[in-house]
């Protein structure tokens, strides 16, 4: 990977050195035995906590990096290029605190953020449910008050992190119907009434556990509400828009690597007595890939830099995300096309990256979703 990198000051410089270390000696060669065991790397993710790498770009006075979200999506993009399950994991840790840090309370915070920033709790979103999907304002799952606190019932799906969270944000109705009756709360997962279901089997990425999580009720104090009560939209806004500019920052490194692994088999492949890279249907495909991928970045980097001066971001982001995410569903398919039927073969790394792509047009917003939002804006 030869990405030309620009840093604001010499210990990015080093951090960097050390994730593109860390991303093609540990990653890298762990990343397909784990993907078929579908067995989560905590340890490895650990590591990554260690670092320091999920806080980035969070404020030193909870613990975190104080480092740009430019820098932190350079970071995030690196790691995917390695290991998109592990690039993942350190996405959903960075939103699982991001509501907190901006729209909890102090004693909450102090409480969780230092050990979740270094990786020591890793947290989840509790956001979608069956039947609601996307339409966050058709949930069910409710917080009834009690006491001097609430009551949480319900059944959430499609929770990444599901099953090896320590905590969990928890979006669920306090009011009226709609957007304007959701609240949200940090939830520890081992708390009674707090249900771990059945994993979800994907066609990619599964190493990193999507599982459905029941809610029977769960009492929780007024003081672990992150926002206000009937606000929690509020909180989920903000998430995605920070999320969909992580899943960006993997899609680029996922297809960075696709593209770099079929460059070097088509320097090596030969057929009719020449490397196939010399045949203008190979390189040109090679050509559209690395435009697309220079581009998604570019798209990508310009939009860290509105939120990194407080500039609003949402339909930015959503059109990063689109085009990022689809950029890498065509690479990547285009590599396992520059392969043939090797590529079409579990031997090479290519049809699972394909596979991998594919889950990023999903999350986080269906790209029909992001469509609906940029036209919106219009």
């Amino acid at each position: 990977m030869t990405t030309d990198r620009h840093f604001d000051s010499p210990e990015q410089a080093e951090l960097f050195a050390i994730v593109e270390k860390v991303a093609d000696e540990v990653l890298a060669p762990n990343a397909a035995r784990y993907e078929d065991k579908s067995e989560f790397p905590r340890e490895i993710v650990g590591t990554l906590g260690e670092l320091g790498l999920m806080g980035l770009p969070f404020p030193e006075k909870w613990g975190g990096g104080g480092q740009s979200y430019t820098f932190y999506l350079q970071v995030l993009e690196r790691l995917s290029y390695g290991w998109l399950a592990a690039a993942e994991s350190v996405h959903l840790q960075v939103l699982a605190c991001h509501g907190l840090i901006q729209f909890g309370k102090d004693p909450l915070r102090e409480a969780y953020l230092p050990r979740m920033l270094q990786g020591e709790l890793l947290g989840a979103n509790c956001m979608s449910e069956a039947e609601a999907g996307s339409d966050l304002a058709a949930m069910t799952t409710e917080a009834r008050p009690r006491d001097d606190g609430y009551a949480i019932s319900g059944l959430k799906s499609w929770v990444s992190h599901g099953g090896v969270a320590d905590v969990y944000n928890v979006y669920c109705r306090t009011g009226r119907a709609g957007v304007g009756g959701v609240s949200c709360f940090l939830v520890d997962a081992s708390q009674a009434g707090v249900q771990h279901l059945a994993h979800i089997s994907k066609m990619g990425v599964s190493a990193l556990p999507t599982a459905q999580v029941g809610f029977d009720d769960v009492r929780v104090s007024a003081g672990r509400m992150i926002g206000g009560r009937n606000r929690g939209m509020l909180v989920a806004a903000s998430v995605f828009d920070h999320g969909r500019l992580g899943i960006s920052a993997c899609a680029i490194g996922l297809a960075q690597a696709a593209l770099d692994y079929a460059c070097r088999y088509a320097k090596e492949r030969r057929q009719f007595g020449n490397p196939i890279i010399s045949y203008q249907g190979v390189s040109f495909m090679l050509a559209d890939m690395a435009t697309q991928i220079a581009a998604a970045r570019a798209l990508m980097l310009s939009v860290a830099r509105l939120k990194d001066i407080g500039r609003p971001i949402s339909t930015d982001a959503a059109k990063c995300k689109l085009f990022a995410t689809d950029m890498a569903m065509r690479v990547t398919t285009d590599a396992v096309q520059v392969l043939g039927g090797y590529g079409y073969t579990q031997d090479y790394p290519v049809e699972r990256w394909m596979r991998e792509a594919k889950l990023l047009q999903i999350i986080e917003g269906t790209n029909q979703i992001q469509r609906v939002s940029i036209a919106q804006s219009l």
